[in-house]
């Protein structure tokens, strides 16, 4: 029997009207309660587990990242970085632990420990609002830029050399795209969700796959009538490969070779949902 939980952060005001916490569900939907009730976490924002599976990076909106074990206890702290604010989360190809930076508009590297100060790796204001990222094996980084909460943005990806120079800060010319997150297929096309136009009442809401080389767009993902996807945000790539996105009220998923939605894994009230991690 599987001993993945779906691990869920729930926004707090004013990024969403959630519960401002880390919640758990089992793989059947049902849920667990906070995962964890420590007063470190608040708001948080990106998930990731670490490469042996044995870590959930979780990045708090009190400007620090934590590591946690499968029993909920902290086992590395940051502590407080002023002026982090800190977004998605991912472990690049060197073993280091990347988070997005909200406020700097680029991406930083920590230790796994998280016991020295971040690296910023891309320049300040790289792009107008990053919404999240994803490395390639070989080290490629591709970094979705969307809309902020002010408006302001650029609604496309950027992708860069393993040396983080910029082969393109717009690889994807898409009018329908408006980026929330972003990883890698397992064939290394960046997937993407959508809402266009961000914040609208009436924005249609998808996610999207394109071509790593050229941009084009391959393939889009359409929820069904038995979802209202509403607010995608975090997207992951579950236990037997299907894929899944948290949005307002639920977890989706989708059926990956056939692109078919397999519905809401996860219902629940109020979820405001930002990142999701099988843990």
């Amino acid at each position: 029997m599987s001993k993945h939980r779906i691990i869920v952060t729930s926004a707090a005001p004013p990024n969403g009207n959630g519960y401002g916490t880390a919640l758990a569900f089992d793989l059947d939907g049902h849920p667990l309660g906070i995962f964890c009730s420590d007063a470190r976490i608040a708001d948080p924002r990106g998930l990731c587990v670490d490469p042996t599976g044995e870590l959930l990076y979780l990045n708090s909106g009190t400007d620090r990242v934590l590591a946690l074990d499968a029993s909920a206890g902290i086992i590395y702290d940051s502590g407080t970085v002023p002026g982090l604010n800190p977004g998605g989360a991912t472990f690049g190809p060197d073993g280091r632990l990347y988070v997005g930076l909200r406020t700097d508009r680029s991406i930083a590297a920590f230790p796994a420990t998280l016991a020295a100060a971040p690296e910023r790796i891309l320049p300040a204001d790289i792009v107008p609002f990053p919404r999240g990222f994803a490395f390639a094996p070989d080290g490629r980084l591709f970094l979705s830029s969307g809309i902020g909460p002010t408006g302001e943005g650029a609604r496309t990806i950027a992708a860069f050399s393993a040396e983080h120079t910029p082969f393109t800060l717009r690889l994807v010319d898409d009018p329908d795209l408006s980026p929330l997150d972003l990883l890698l297929a397992p064939s290394g096309d960046p997937v993407v969700a959508s809402e266009h136009p961000f914040g609208a009442a009436e924005a249609v809401t998808t996610v999207r796959q394109y071509d790593a080389s050229t941009g084009r767009l391959v393939r889009v993902f359409w929820p069904d009538d038995s979802v209202q996807f509403h607010r995608p945000r975090g997207l992951r790539f579950g236990p037997g490969g299907n894929l899944f996105c948290v949005a307002q009220d639920e977890v989706v998923g989708f059926d990956f070779a056939t692109g078919a939605c397999l519905g809401a894994l996860v219902r629940y009230p109020n979820l405001n949902g930002m990142a999701l991690e099988f843990f």
